[in-house]
């Protein structure tokens, strides 16, 4: 028998992550409608990851200021990974695990969304912004690999996908980027509709004293097989 080519490894190996992936999508959906609120009124997306993660949280950040497809007023979403000036500065002076939450401290406001993207769940730095997110007040989502991980731990909501393989991982992360839009851009209309009014959001709290919508069944959501 051929042993498997490369190719056909990863693909199997990205198939079998993927087999389980539709049921996040009711988790997708939400947070699209949350994130839609949030964006249509106001508010901001504070987005950041290291590695290939930071280049997805540019990605999502370039997807929502531009255009994921059709023409619309652009949203406020910063890669806190983008600015180097202000990475290096922070990381000079206060060092790199800083470099994320001192930049959540400047710009994240209450009811601000904070995505953290991380194929491990430990990356210090990130955990650092989960804690100086929750002190601000914003609902801190995360895109993990395989939970239970420290930053599932530490953010209201987590989509954890269950490969081994890191790159399996990104690949469903940015997956999980472009749907999050689309969900955006489907509510983004109705949001704007609602000229005036509030929104009624009904939470719980959590294991960790955090705050997750109903409907979650863990802060840390793992996609199974």
């Amino acid at each position: 028998m051929t042993a498997p080519s490369v190719l056909d490894s990863h693909l199997a190996a990205l198939a079998a992550a993927l087999r389980p992936f539709r049921r996040v999508a009711d988790r997708l959906d939400r947070w699209g409608g949350e994130l839609a609120w949030t964006l249509g009124t106001g508010g901001r997306l504070l987005v950041a990851g290291n590695g290939g993660s930071a280049a997805e949280a540019q990605h999502l950040a370039a997807e929502l200021v531009g255009k994921l497809r059709d023409d619309r007023t652009p949203l406020s979403a910063i890669a806190l990974c983008a600015e180097t000036s202000s990475l290096t500065a922070i990381g000079n002076d206060y060092g790199y695990d800083e470099v994320f939450a001192r930049q959540v401290r400047a710009h994240g406001r209450a009811d601000d969304v904070l995505l953290l993207l991380s194929t491990s769940g430990r990356s210090a730095n990130l955990l650092a912004a989960a804690r100086a997110g929750r002190e601000q007040g914003l609902r801190c989502w995360a895109l993990t690999g395989p939970a239970p991980n420290p930053l599932a731990e530490l953010c209201t909501e987590v989509l954890a996908v269950p490969s081994p393989e890191p790159q399996v991982v990104q690949e469903l992360h940015l997956l999980s980027a472009h749907v999050l839009c689309e969900y955006v851009d489907r509510d983004l209309p109705a949001v704007r509709g609602l000229s005036g009014t509030v929104p009624t959001v009904e939470h719980m709290t959590g294991r960790n004293g955090g705050i997750r919508g109903l409907g979650a069944p863990t802060e840390a959501s793992e996609v199974s097989t």
